[in-house]
């Protein structure tokens, strides 16, 4: 199985999670998926009092530069940490 459909499988697996993963757990999912598919962040980081959309823009942001092929792993072994603990 190529590392892609890996990762498309990864994100189907993390929705069926029986337990809420950690906030701190669930942006860094969110940078690296965003990473992988839209490359990096180019927007303008939201208005501080707006603290989901910041906390999504740094997450996205920590992640810049990196390849789509090292978000999919990343992504793909985090998946399957929060599997065993959250499954």
């Amino acid at each position: 199985m190529s590392t892609k459909a890996q990762f498309e499988q990864a994100a189907e697996d993390v929705k069926k999670l029986t337990k809420s993963p950690s906030n701190e757990e669930k942006l860094k999912l969110y940078g690296l998926y965003k990473q992988a598919t839209a490359g990096n962040n180019t927007a303008s980081r939201p208005w501080a009092v707006q603290l989901e959309a910041c906390a999504k823009h740094d997450a996205w942001t920590a992640e810049k530069d990196k390849a789509c092929e090292t978000c999919y792993q990343e992504y793909v072994d985090l998946v399957k940490v929060l599997q065993s603990k959250y499954a």
